[in-house]
């Protein structure tokens, strides 16, 4: 099977997994039910592409297979800011409650966060892209401890708040934060058009990339910026899911069965949508919304993620 075929089929598995999610059980009520599941569908497919296209570029500079972008600390940076709020605030104040002053602040802070980080990891020559992944597992592991302590002060009635917004959810997804978000996707998305051309050279490594001709360093740094604003749009908008790019990642892997770009990132991209999307139809229809869609996700990115790295150490 050709890489178009195998594309065109993603894409029909796909539609066809949409079309379910927007007319099952309608009853006719089209009025209220499409507006409401056609805010979900944009919300998913936002999301799974995002976080899909980010994690391919990142273990693309990276050049390992078992890394993601929340390893640099984004996801347990948007719980502390969240945990921050409402700790000194409270869920009740403005900057918690207004849904579309909190997307702009979280997406800011994660996105200044990692300007930051990268300009002043970058800054020597001698700071490497190992030296990044360093000292963005202890900034996680830092963020992380530090959520722990305030949740530990917090009142229980916050906390309880504050737990729901830990998991990803696609249910009460604002239509306003969409618009921003869709937008803001799209000119990030337009932008790293110009630097597609380089990822199948840089997967090859930094030393063949050099030689090869490539700007690496100027490449990798706008790379890297792209993926922090494309997770951090989407983490804010839903929540955090954290395997959710290694697992389409690394199917789109296996399924596509190439380097090249240009097929592996559409791939990745429906694979994530399908799941999505599937994943949220089951919940609903057959789970009746026992169980959150991100909990099923992190579970089986989880073990796959185990999968991954026993095979990884017995090869």
């Amino acid at each position: 099977m050709t890489f178009r075929w195998k594309l065109s089929l993603l894409a029909i598995v796909a539609l066809g997994v949409t079309a379910a999610f927007l007319t099952v059980n309608a009853g006719g009520n089209w009025d209220y039910i499409l507006p409401r599941r056609g805010s979900k569908v944009i919300s998913i497919l936002l999301t799974g592409a995002a976080i899909a296209y980010s994690t391919i570029l990142f273990q693309t500079i990276t050049n390992n297979r078992i890394l993601t972008p929340s390893i640099i600390g984004l996801d347990a940076l948007y719980m502390l800011i969240q945990t921050t709020v409402i700790f000194l605030l409270g869920s009740k104040s403005a900057l918690s409650a207004n849904v579309n002053m909190n997307f702009v602040i979280t997406v800011g802070l994660m996105s200044l966060f990692a300007l930051l980080l990268f300009k002043f990891l970058f800054k020597s020559e001698r700071r490497n892209l190992y030296f990044l992944l360093l000292f963005g597992i202890i900034l996680g592991t830092f963020f992380g401890s530090f959520t722990t302590f305030m949740e530990v002060l917090i009142d229980p009635n916050e906390y309880a708040i504050l737990q729901s917004r830990s998991f990803a959810s696609f249910n009460n997804v604002n239509s306003k934060l969409l618009l921003i978000s869709v937008i803001s996707s799209i000119l990030i998305g337009l932008y790293s058009l110009r630097f597609l051309k380089y990822l199948d050279v840089i997967s090859l490594g930094r030393e063949h990339a050099v030689n090869l001709g490539v700007p690496y360093e100027y490449v990798v740094k706008r790379l890297l910026i792209i993926i922090a604003v494309l997770v951090s749009i989407a983490t804010a908008l839903v929540g955090p899911v954290t395997f959710l790019g290694l697992l389409v990642a690394n199917l789109s892997y296996q399924f596509m069965k190439t380097h090249r770009h240009r097929y592996l990132i559409p791939g990745s991209i429906l694979i994530s949508v399908i799941a999505l999307v599937g994943g949220q139809l089951i919940m609903e229809r057959i789970f009746s919304f026992s169980t959150p869609l991100a909990v099923i996700i992190n579970f089986v990115g989880g073990v796959y993620f185990l999968y991954l790295l026993l095979r990884e150490n017995k090869s």
